[in-house]
């Protein structure tokens, strides 16, 4: 599975969107990452039973210098919400472990669908609203209280650093677009750590995995991903800080439309 020049490019290509989105969006970079990770693996011939572990396993550990990175950058700026990490912080760290866990005994297209529905609504929500040029309507509701616990167990399944639903969540609850941002960013961490341990502990010595993995947590694709995704962080959170606010709302939109579409395409092609 050594990478060729065509690979390298390829990996080169996605680490730096990666990057770029990690600091521009705090969703960590899983979005893009996972299924290239996915594709690479495919063509190399590897086992199709542990591919999607393998992606999503990797995502996750290059999700904790990555995020740590647009996190410390986020924060020199001042978006950062420290009453919300303190909140969040346990319940999406144990919501990551049950994910992992889950992760690696189930293909769980229940969860998928309801999480690709409810991105499909948030979208939908957050494209209206940055069209009539509104803020979100703040909610306070019980179960957003629980949230953190479901974006722990969705985000660290699907190998991603939650952003793609945390933010909009913290839009909801009233907090300042780039503060969620950040925040979410400092967030993924919390779920990366415990989620990328937990795929290691579940493909531990696992016979088919490809050379240089600790489980299901591919080394070698690691160490060429990590550097770009890290250098393009700064990029993505400059960006961040002059967009406006409803231009930001309307990039999350898209972008979690796009997320939803590919999961329903991938319940009913699996």
């Amino acid at each position: 599975m050594e990478p060729n020049l065509i690979t390298l490019l390829i990996i080169a290509s996605a680490s730096s969107v990666a990057g770029v989105l990690a600091g521009m969006l705090g969703i960590g970079g899983g979005i893009v990452i996972v299924p290239m990770l996915y594709y690479l693996l495919t063509y190399f011939g590897f086992d199709q039973a542990i591919i999607m572990h393998v992606a999503v396993g990797t995502s996750l550990f290059i999700i904790i210098p990555t995020g740590l990175r647009s996190a410390f950058e986020h924060s020199k700026r001042g978006s950062f919400n420290q009453s919300i990490f303190k909140k969040w912080f346990i319940p999406i760290a144990l919501g990551s472990i049950l994910g992992s866990y889950l992760a690696g005994i189930s293909t769980f297209k229940g969860l998928t669908l309801l999480f690709a529905t409810l991105a499909l609504l948030v979208s939908y929500q957050m494209f209206r609203s940055s069209r009539k040029d509104e803020t979100l309507r703040t909610i306070r509701h019980p179960l957003l209280n629980i949230s953190p616990f479901f974006i722990g167990i969705f985000s660290s399944m699907m190998g991603i650093g939650g952003g793609n639903l945390s933010v909009p969540i913290m839009s909801y609850m009233g907090i300042e677009i780039r503060k969620a941002i950040g925040t979410s960013s400092a967030l993924g961490i919390v779920i990366a750590i415990p989620g990328s341990i937990g795929f290691m502990i579940s493909g531990y010595s696992l016979p088919s995995l490809p050379d240089y993995s600790l489980g299901y947590v591919n080394l070698l694709y690691a160490g060429l991903i990590i550097p770009l995704t890290i250098l393009f962080v700064p990029f993505g959170v400059r960006l961040a800080h002059r967009f406006e606010r409803n231009r930001l709302q309307t990039i999350f939109s898209v972008l979690l439309a796009i997320t939803a579409i590919k999961m329903f395409g991938d319940i009913f092609s699996a």
